[in-house]
């Protein structure tokens, strides 16, 4: 299982991770070529949306969560202190380059999917979230709240291309999944729109997913049962789509309706698709000893135990998990990493 451990502060982890992202002075208005990056013929220009939020918005701790791993296709922090992302939009292909300029955010946008990213890019950016209704009953907690104002839960309005990645995980080291997220997407994706950095790519679309033969699947350390579970779920792509309109509660489980969805899964994708603060990750190997050691003491608690330190968090579960995540008090290592495997190698 991809479970997390310790985070580190220049790695983005999935549930509390943090991106570093440089303050930059005031952003221009069209961004430069990125340095190494292969010149695009014909590209269009940029259209664009100012957004100023109503408190501290830190993109690197809303945007964090969306990294999957330090050289993730879709996802670049940039020195300048933007971000660029490409998301397979439903009007299509789409590059949305983020940065604060002043107290107001600007947004760019290229490719098909340009104004859809745009019209999303409150809620992106935690719009739709509420911090002021996380009412802190530890000390940790209500610390690290207040060292890190910044923090918003993202809500990107797109299911697959949270729960793709979060089926790459499943029983897994971190590292592993994410290894196998960056040849799957750089294969069998599609360059990204507009002057994104070099190499950053658009996931593949559900058809090209399914099209995907099974001895790639394996040279990409996937195993038949995670690959399984990502055909079967890319089969039904436009209802999976549709739960982006429910509840969270409702939208897990239309999800867990597809065979290899589970709670973990479920819940690690409407954490991102939906914002949702009350999901909580269970079954997952080090989340449960990290809660357990930071609000009690007890680096040994199961999941069960987990749920019940939480309670005085119910509606709020999961943004205490990312507080407490980024707080850094985590317990002492016991054993060795998981060793990585690989089965393309066989």
């Amino acid at each position: 299982m991809a479970g997390r451990f310790a985070p580190r502060p220049t790695r983005t982890t999935v549930r509390g991770g943090h991106v570093a992202v440089p303050a930059a002075p005031t952003a221009p208005s069209a961004p430069a070529a990125p340095a190494g990056a292969v010149p695009r013929q014909g590209v269009q220009p940029a259209r664009e949306r100012i957004w100023a939020p109503d408190g501290p918005l830190d993109l690197g701790l809303v945007l964090g969560p969306l990294r999957r791993g330090p050289g993730d296709p879709t996802f670049r922090a940039m020195p300048d202190g933007s971000v660029w992302r490409a998301s397979r939009t439903p009007l299509g292909p789409g590059t949305l380059r983020v940065f604060a300029r002043g107290g107001q955010v600007c947004g760019q946008a290229w490719g098909p999917g340009a104004e859809w990213l745009l019209e999303r890019l409150p809620e992106l950016l935690g719009a739709a979230d509420d911090p002021s209704a996380f009412e802190p009953r530890h000390r940790l907690l209500a610390l690290t709240r207040h060292r890190r104002p910044g923090l918003r839960l993202t809500r990107t309005g797109l299911v697959l291309e949270s729960l793709i990645p979060s089926i790459l995980e499943q029983k897994v080291t971190t590292a592993e999944a994410y290894a196998s997220w960056r040849v799957l997407v750089r294969k069998y994706g599609e360059p990204a729109p507009g002057p994104a950095p070099g190499r950053m790519c658009v996931m593949p679309a559900p058809r090209t997913w399914a099209l995907i033969p099974s001895w790639e699947w394996h040279r990409a350390n996937v195993d038949y049962k995670r690959a399984s579970a990502v055909l079967r779920a890319v089969r039904v792509a436009a209802r999976l789509e549709e739960a982006v309109r429910m509840p969270p509660a409702a939208a897990r489980e239309r999800l867990e309706l597809v065979s290899g969805i589970g709670p973990w899964t479920s819940a690690e994708t409407v954490q991102r698709s939906h914002g949702a603060a009350d999901a909580v990750t269970v079954g997952d190997l080090h989340l449960p000893g990290i809660v357990g050691f930071a609000l009690a003491g007890n680096r040994g608690a199961d999941d069960a135990e987990m749920l019940r330190l939480l309670e005085p968090y119910a509606g709020q579960r999961h943004r205490a998990v990312r507080l407490i995540l980024l707080s850094g008090r985590v317990p002492p290592r016991r054993a060795p990493r998981m060793p990585k495997g690989d089965i393309g190698r066989l």
